[in-house]
């Protein structure tokens, strides 16, 4: 069940990042982040006052408020770098790059006593690279300074959110996720009444935005659940796998033709899930 969760939290994180890439194009990468959030956020806390998740605990050693709000940060300054990195239109090196943020959870895993079997250490190692191969075209022509650095910044934001969702989602994955919403949401609204702006989104943009919030907030919430129903570190790798979905829509949608390497990497990434979920 773990590893399903955290595949179909990969594939709606990829759509997300794909369509939140695209309408960076147009609007200010925070302006697409804040308002995307803030969508998302409406549709947890909908669900919040359905499921009644509101009385799990927030406070305490295993409390999700802290944790919660340490990610959101971190995960609103890695959105925003990863949104302005692909508005740069090198999709091929900022998406496969920021999955690497993967790294840190799967260390911190480790370094907790977390076991990992060796099997499953090689379908992990083979996973990552599969991911990372969807940026072979880009590598080839060279790595442009501005994209490579953002994408380092949303795998580092990436990382350190991932670490403290898992925290979190100890207590509950849902009020995680809502709390994380909120924290960006304040950051979005106190930089929004700084600049007074909204960055030139308007109301025919709300789709676009409504989908990104919601195919976000769903995948954070699956990959939370995941995480306390298996290997912390198998999670967040098998979650990680979003920049081949990227890839996908982009050569569905823009057309953009997938290079042999691309398909190597898919390749690869399908055979690291195989061995994870075989052994």
């Amino acid at each position: 069940m773990a590893l399903i969760l955290a595949l179909f939290s990969s594939a709606l994180w990829g759509s997300a990042d794909f369509e939140g890439g695209r309408l960076a194009k147009k609007f200010p990468a925070i302006a697409v982040t804040g308002a995307s959030q803030a969508l998302g956020l409406v549709v947890g806390l909908g669900i919040v006052l359905i499921s009644g998740e509101w009385r799990a605990p927030a406070f305490g050693a295993t409390g999700y408020f802290y944790p919660a709000v340490i990610a959101g940060i971190t995960v609103y300054l890695g959105l925003v770098a990863l949104y302005a990195g692909l508005s740069t239109g090198r999709m091929g090196v900022v998406s496969p790059i920021s999955s690497l943020g993967a790294i840190i959870p799967v260390t911190v895993a480790l370094i907790g006593g977390e076991s990992l079997p060796l099997s499953k250490g090689m379908g992990i190692a083979i996973a990552l690279v599969g991911a990372f191969c969807a940026s072979g075209p880009e590598i080839s022509h060279g790595l442009p300074i501005r994209p490579l650095l953002l994408s380092f910044g949303a795998a580092a934001g990436f990382g350190i959110a991932l670490t403290f969702m898992a925290r979190g989602s100890l207590s509950s994955a849902l009020m995680t996720m809502v709390m994380m919403r909120i924290t960006t949401l304040l950051i979005s609204a106190a930089l929004a009444l700084k600049y007074r702006t909204l960055g030139g989104l308007s109301k025919k943009d709300l789709p676009r935005l409504a989908f990104i919030g919601a195919a976000d907030f769903a995948a954070n919430v699956l990959l939370g659940i995941a995480s306390t129903r298996g290997l912390v570190s198998m999670v967040m790798v098998l979650g990680s796998l979003f920049p081949i979905m990227t890839a996908v829509l982009a050569f569905k949608i823009l057309h953009e033709r997938l290079h042999r390497i691309q398909y190597v990497g898919i390749v690869l990434a399908i055979a690291g899930v195989a061995i994870i979920s075989v052994t």
